[in-house]
């Protein structure tokens, strides 16, 4: 049998890696090898910021409301495939299934309020703030963004992260732990 091989996603397709470097993912109850990550080559990293920085100036032009819509859309995808989300942690990392449907849960929650992104993207104006000044600021996507998460919340901590940036109209890079 062979062991399936975990890749990358890069511009939103899986990528075939010329990486010959792979860490082992373990079954935590049987201890057995259940699959491998390939670990990125230098090239490929450059390839994935080279996409993020692409897809920027597109994506931070998009509005604000489609980009909620987007999210909105993503929302609906994570609940209807919540279970299957909580069992693949489960099998990855050994926690019952009622602790990995919380954390399933709460990059959900994270996710719901980037929904809300067109009403926390308004700038503010204040007039005469000091004599003849008015202030004013404007909320604009700032470009790639980058999240190194850690293997023990492997859902809920890059959820922390992703759906707000991408919401405010950057593009992101996912680091994920290898374990």
């Amino acid at each position: 049998m062979t062991t399936p091989m975990i890749g990358h996603f890069i511009g939103g397709n899986p990528m075939a890696s010329r990486s010959e470097r792979t860490s082992d993912v373990f079954n935590p109850a049987t201890g057995a090898v259940t699959a491998k990550v390939v670990l990125a080559t230098a090239a490929e990293l450059n390839a994935a910021v080279a996409a993020a920085h692409a897809a920027f100036p597109a994506w931070s032009q998009t509005s604000p409301l489609r980009r909620a819509r987007v999210m909105f859309k993503f929302k609906e995808l994570l609940e209807e495939h919540a279970d299957q989300l909580a069992a693949l942690i489960t099998a990855e990392h050994g926690k019952v299934f009622t602790d990995a449907k919380g954390e399933v849960t709460r990059g959900i929650e994270v996710v719901e309020f980037a929904c809300g992104i067109p009403q926390m993207m308004k700038g503010e104006y204040s007039e005469q703030v000091a004599g003849g000044i008015d202030a004013w600021s404007i909320r604009q996507a700032l470009g790639v963004c980058v999240g190194i998460t850690p293997f023990n919340f492997p859902v809920m901590v890059p959820m922390w992260m992703f759906p707000m940036a991408i919401a405010c109209g950057n593009t992101f890079v996912l680091k994920p732990s290898e374990r």
